[in-house]
Order: C-alpha cells, then sequence, then structure tokens
C-alpha cells in the first residue's frame, strides 16, 4: 500500500529518535495512506519551519507483518478502546506501549479540544463518542513505533519509481520462476546490484529491455532458471 508522510523536508532514512512524545498512538513515525491528508500536514510543517513543505512516499507491506513477527493493533473507527488508547498516549504520565505499529482515525485539532473537555468533565465519554461517530470526516493514519516495524516501510525514490514497469516484470518473473513471495522478490530484487545498476544514469541499463536487467539479477544470484 502506498503510504505519505507531510514534514518540511524529505524524510528518506527514517529516525525514530527524532519523533516527539504525546502524540496519539505514541512517540513514532507516522504515516497515511491519503495524501490530501500528509499535503495538509506538509504546508503545516512547512510554514512552522518557513519552507514550502514536502510529501514523503513510502511503501507499506501491510502482509509481511507476520513475518517480523510484530504486534499490531488497529482501530476500525472512532471508539471507547480507541479514545482511551489515545487519551493513555497524550498524557504526561503517558508509558510506552507494547506495540510495533498502531492503525486508526486521527485526533486532529478540534477533536484534539474535545478530548480536553471530555477529561475537564464539559462532555461525556458517551456524549463524546456520539459526536466522534457523525460529526468528524474519515481520516487514517499508521504509527510505527519500533525500529523493527521500520522493515515494512520503504520510501520510494521518485527516480527509481519511474521505473516501475521494469521492477514489476522481473519481480512478477521472480515470483514465477523462482515459486517465492512476492515479498521475498522485491526484497532481493530492491537489494540486488543489478536494480543499483539500472537506476545508475551512468550505466546506460535504463535504456535497455528490462530482460538484460533481469539476466544479470540471475547472474547476481547465481540462479540457473529454466529457459
Amino acid at each position: 500500500m502506498r503510504v505519505y508522510h507531510g514534514s518540511y523536508i524529505e524524510i528518506p532514512v527514517i529516525d525514530l529518535t527524532k519523533c516527539e512524545a504525546g502524540k496519539d498512538f505514541g512517540s513514532a513515525f507516522y504515516v497515511t495512506k491519503f495524501r490530501e491528508q500528509a499535503e495538509y500536514w506538509a504546508k503545516r510543517k512547512g510554514k512552522k519551519y518557513n519552507s514550502e513543505g514536502f510529501v514523503s512516499e513510502y511503501e507499506y507491506f501491510e502482509n509481511a507483518f507476520h513475518q517480523f513477527n510484530l504486534k499490531i493493533l488497529c482501530f476500525e473507527n472512532y471508539n471507547e478502546e480507541w479514545l482511551n488508547f489515545v487519551v493513555a498516549n497524550r498524557s504526561s504520565k503517558a508509558v510506552s506501549h507494547e506495540y510495533d505499529i498502531v492503525e486508526g482515525p486521527v485526533a486532529n485539532d478540534d477533536i484534539s479540544v474535545r478530548i480536553l473537555d471530555y477529561l475537564d468533565g464539559k462532555v461525556t465519554k458517551a456524549d463524546f463518542l456520539e459526536e466522534l461517530k457523525f460529526k468528524y470526516q474519515e481520516s487514517h493514519q499508521i504509527a510505527f513505533c519500533t525500529v523493527a516495524s521500520l522493515q515494512m516501510l520503504e520510501w520510494i525514490n521518485k527516480k527509481a519509481d519511474s521505473y516501475y514497469g521494469v521492477n514489476d516484470a522481473i519481480i512478477q518473473s521472480l515470483i514465477k520462476e523462482k515459486n517465492i513471495t512476492e515479498e521475498k522478490a522485491v526484497d532481493l530484487y530492491f537489494a540486488s546490484k543489478a536494480y543499483k545498476q539500472l537506476i545508475d544514469e551512468t550505466t546506460g541499463l535504463s535504456t535497455k529491455p528490462w530482460e538484460n536487467v533481469y539476466e544479470l539479477l540471475k547472474k547476481e544470484l547465481n540462479i540457473d532458471f529454466p529457459s
């Protein structure tokens, strides 16, 4: 799944030590499946740091979490469990939770104000949950909370992304001929020297048919595929 992060700079390498505490799902690197939501945050962060803002794009390999034995918590919508979790993480006494990845809706500025009203006893939990259910539009965020969780996220280099057709042909060929999963094929290909040669304009490999890249990959992996 393609996901987005809005900030004042591009973020090809994620450093969790730079993530702020007191967020909805704790200190983490946050992305969203809604590009317009990331664009809003890019403009907001850009204004704060005197830049135009930047949206970084990533590929989230959401079906591979079993491979890394990660703990994932998912809130389908605004509900009591979501509210309790957000309040706990935003508390001044918040402690680190046990999850690697947390997914769910966003507590935007208006909701944050209402959370304070709820904590001050100005609105009951039942009324607040009813308000959340009908008043606020759909939103989405995924928090990557641990270094292990970042294995699920790959930054999309815009130059490299222009080779999508070549990449897809090679990955599909690997899956078919080697009888491996898509996640394994993706890992093999993007970590290979053949891929690095493809995106290096000085090699001229990008002007060749994708089969040329595939032949280099097979030699590199020392694999004798059937012709």
